[in-house]
């Protein structure tokens, strides 16, 4: 995890199938944070995570485990290319 702009930034790979749901209920939190897809092809996506919200993304990020395959990975190689992770740096 890393700290962008502000915010914490949590990195996590899944099936391709699954970005959409895990998208939606994460957001489905207003205020906690937003879902980034870094690489649709190998379903890297990051959630930039409000510190105010640590405790519950992390609990709704333990929640969806237990739902779909989803594991909590390094920084991949090039995150820094996404224009907003960029923009927040």
């Amino acid at each position: 995890m890393r700290e962008i702009g502000g915010l914490d930034a949590v990195f996590l790979r899944l099936a391709p199938a699954d970005i959409a749901l895990v998208k939606f209920v994460f957001e489905s939190y207003e205020e906690v944070g937003i879902i980034r897809t870094l690489d649709r092809h190998a379903a890297v996506i990051v959630a930039l995570i409000s510190r105010d919200f640590l405790v519950d993304a992390h609990a709704i990020i333990a929640d969806l485990q237990t739902r779909v395959a989803l594991e909590v990975v390094d920084e991949p190689a090039g995150a820094g290319e996404d224009w907003l992770l960029k923009l927040l740096a």
